[in-house]
């Protein structure tokens, strides 16, 4: 943690893309990408093939998806952004930042070095992070904020087939055990975002391909090139 002041404001002014997981990645073109920044997450990595590149960032802070793929985590060499909970399977590495993220206690952090909440997704922590980064222009895609599978938000679940509600059918593939989502706690968290990004003159936008969350502009996809 002590690292991470080195990286406050070193992207000021430029833009980034928050890769979500959704079904949408699937239709989105992401070769686009390649000389952009970008933060991947989870398991966005089974998506690099496709890709022809790697994300420029990696962020991961759910204890269930870290258990399950730490050896995958490890193999990755970009600048990576993880909960403190998970270095009971992740030792301190080059370009590994441990953040201090909590699941009570509503806020959007400008400073990394503080506590974090987690806001009930990964995409709103990769908000902060982009903030505290310097980002200007933040884009959202793959943000389906849908899911298939339902039941009550945060509870345990293990899979029993092929994935439905992420891009790829192996991502909680069956026998993964992963948590069902909290969509309103994220929509609160969404919008303390978007106050805190227009506070600063900054901006979100969501190019997801047919997303159902409608906190932040929207914007086409194809138009941002």
């Amino acid at each position: 943690m002590r690292r991470l002041p080195a990286l406050r404001n070193s992207q000021r002014g430029k833009r980034c893309f928050i890769l979500g997981n959704g079904p949408s990645l699937a239709r989105t073109d992401l070769t686009r990408l390649r000389d952009e920044y970008t933060i991947g997450l989870n398991r966005i990595y089974l998506a690099f093939p496709q890709m022809g590149f790697e994300t420029s960032y990696y962020l991961s802070i759910n204890d269930l998806v870290i258990e399950q793929c730490a050896e995958e985590i490890k193999t990755l060499k970009m600048p990576r952004f993880v909960s403190w909970r998970a270095h009971r399977w992740l030792q301190p590495d080059d370009n590994l930042y441990f953040l201090y993220t909590t699941y009570t206690g509503p806020r959007f952090a400008r400073d990394l070095t503080g506590r974090v909440w987690e806001g009930a997704t990964v995409t709103y922590v990769a908000l902060q992070v982009a903030f505290y980064l310097g980002f200007e222009t933040v884009i959202l895609i793959g943000v389906d904020h849908n899911f298939t599978t339902q039941g009550k938000p945060n509870t345990t679940v293990v899979s029993q087939g092929d994935d439905p509600n992420h891009f790829h059918p192996g991502y909680f593939g069956k026998g993964f055990r992963w948590q069902l989502p909290d969509l309103e706690t994220s929509e609160r968290a969404y919008r303390m975002a978007r106050a805190a990004y227009e506070a600063e003159g900054r901006r979100v936008l969501d190019a997801t391909i047919g997303g159902k969350l409608t906190v932040f502009p929207k914007v086409d996809y194809d138009s941002l090139f």
